[in-house]
């Protein structure tokens, strides 16, 4: 069985899970780590969690990982670092491809237990694609591969910890507070025409409410929702080949091109232009 189509199995029999569950990746076998290649449509995988550490590299198009606590955005050249046993479910957008490589929590004691974004390094990046080598479905080998595996998997995990520490701030926090998470709903449907003041009508309280939930409840402002919610759409947007930066300043709810610019380059330290032009150079 291919790599590809290995993940694929993987992936659809996550997504038709009945109900959140562990997920053995390693069916039963005691590699110290492995890799799964997905490339294909678009895929909601379900909730799960895994036995095993993950971090998952977008070389072609965004995935969304969200968490009970966080709904996070990994865009082309960033890392998804997901902890053994944290729940959380994946979205793949269209025309994605993305690498992940798993490890035993053996080799990264202090995983966490949150996802993050991280900006990985080109050596992460290539060590990544060279891991494709081992399926993390992988049947046991020869004893000689067996402890080249092991000691790549190993050298690749020393570095994995040291780049936990260079978080991307590319996340939103969630709730469970009934108002609050239908307020972070409509604000993420309608972020090219959203106001304090539609948004308050739509959950039926009063700006004043709406203010004071946001602050005890997620501990910052809905207008610093709105933004960040506003650029990490304008992100995935311009991962699109086709997608003008007019278009996607239109889209978040940007009236001119330079204000948008101005945002963007603030959030993400590049203009539109520079990050799409990185982003397609990458693929």
């Amino acid at each position: 069985m291919t790599v590809s189509a290995s993940s694929d199995r993987l992936l659809s029999e996550t997504a038709n899970l009945p109900a959140r569950r562990v997920i053995d990746l390693r069916r039963g076998g005691h590699a110290l780590g492995g890799s799964y290649l997905y490339e294909g449509d678009a895929l909601i995988t379900g909730w799960h969690s895994h036995d095993v550490h993950q971090i998952e590299y977008a070389l072609h198009g965004v995935v969304e990982v969200e968490t009970d606590s966080a709904h996070y955005l990994l865009p082309p050249q960033q890392a998804a670092w997901i902890p053994a046993g944290l729940e959380h479910q994946a979205v793949m957008n269209p025309d994605v491809k993305t690498v992940a490589v798993m490890f035993d929590p053996v080799l990264i004691t202090d995983g966490g237990d949150r996802a993050r974004i991280l900006a990985v390094s080109p050596l992460i990046r290539e060590m990544m694609i060279y891991a494709l080598r081992w399926p993390i479905e992988r049947a046991p080998g020869a004893a000689a591969e067996d402890d080249i595996a092991d000691g790549f998997f190993k050298t690749m995990a020393a570095l994995v910890c040291e780049a936990l520490d260079h978080e991307a701030p590319l996340s939103l926090p969630t709730s469970d507070h009934p108002i609050v998470a239908a307020a972070l709903d409509y604000t993420k449907q309608h972020l090219d025409t959203a106001t304090a003041e539609e948004v308050s009508r739509a959950v039926s309280v009063s700006e004043r409410t709406l203010r004071r939930l946001f602050a005890d409840t997620l501990g910052l402002p809905w207008r610093t929702y709105l933004l960040h919610a506003r650029m990490l759409r304008a992100m995935a947007l311009l991962a699109a080949p086709a997608q003008s930066v007019q278009e996607t300043a239109t889209a978040v709810g940007f009236d001119s091109v330079s204000s948008f610019t101005r945002a963007f380059a603030q959030f993400c330290g590049e203009t539109p232009s520079a990050y799409r032009k990185r982003v397609a150079d990458s693929d």
